[in-house]
């Protein structure tokens, strides 16, 4: 695969869902995620990618969204969760690829916590971009507010705000659905800069019980600060999940 733009079998999707055989390194929680998506084109993703990563796509679009969310009870296996470390906010910005071995996963432009050791420990032994931000969650009735303010040499970046809250039943993705490419992710990759080796990585959980949201409002500044382009207009899709329990395993080398 070397034009950086792919996409595979429903089947290749759906076994990613089996829980692998080996034994999770970590537990959390993933609680009140925000799923914000944009078809962008192919073009303009495919050369942020490492070697060995190319473009997974939906009706021949790529698709770039934004995540902001809350994990708790964040635990390695053999240590308890601890309280004032062990839940935080987290935002990412993400795009969806495939390897040369044809498994589906996610690949993070930025993951965004107010919370420095997790933050080391992620960038250290899981290789994701992690970055230190300032953020506020609130919870007015129904709605959820989210503000972030990334931390730079420059000092505090301007606030990215979200505003959303959950409506209508709960519903699971059927296959085959752009909410299932978009949310039904099971893999993660990421880079080691100073091996340049490739990464992958297992997280396992039950299918995400989702709901269609309300977005009173958004921002689109991680695009900028992560070096892409903004997407234009609206979001094409807007879901958001109560939440799920998760394990995550160890990362391997893929190339």
């Amino acid at each position: 695969m070397d034009n950086k733009f792919t996409s595979i079998s429903l089947s290749s999707r759906l076994a990613e869902r089996a829980r692998p055989i080996r034994r999770a390194v970590m537990y959390q929680r993933w609680e009140e995620l925000l799923f914000i998506h944009w078809p962008v084109e192919l073009g303009e993703l495919a050369h942020y990618l490492p070697p060995g990563l190319n473009v997974d796509t939906y009706n021949g679009k790529a698709w770039i969204g934004i995540v902001p969310f809350t994990m708790r009870g964040v635990r390695p296996r053999f240590l308890p969760s601890v309280p004032g470390l062990s839940s935080f906010p987290e935002l990412n910005v993400r795009t969806y690829v495939i390897d040369d071995r044809g498994r589906p996963g996610v690949w993070f432009f930025s993951l965004d916590t107010p919370k420095r050791i997790p933050n080391w420990i992620a960038r250290t032994f899981f290789h994701l971009n992690y970055r230190l931000a300032r953020m506020c969650v609130k919870e007015e009735g129904s709605w959820r507010t989210y503000h972030s303010e990334l931390c730079s040499q420059s000092g505090m970046v301007k606030t990215q705000e979200y505003i959303w809250k959950r409506k209508e039943k709960q519903f699971l993705a059927e296959p085959s659905t752009l909410e299932f490419f978009l949310v039904e992710r099971y893999r993660l990759f990421a880079y080691s800069k100073t091996t340049s080796r490739l990464l992958t990585g297992k997280v396992h959980h039950e299918p995400y019980p989702l709901q269609s949201a309300e977005l009173l409002r958004y921002t689109k500044g991680l695009f900028t600060s992560n070096g892409l382009m903004q997407p234009k207009g609206d979001p094409a899709s807007v879901l958001a999940s109560s939440g799920v329990k998760v394990r995550i395993f160890p990362m391997e080398i893929v190339t």
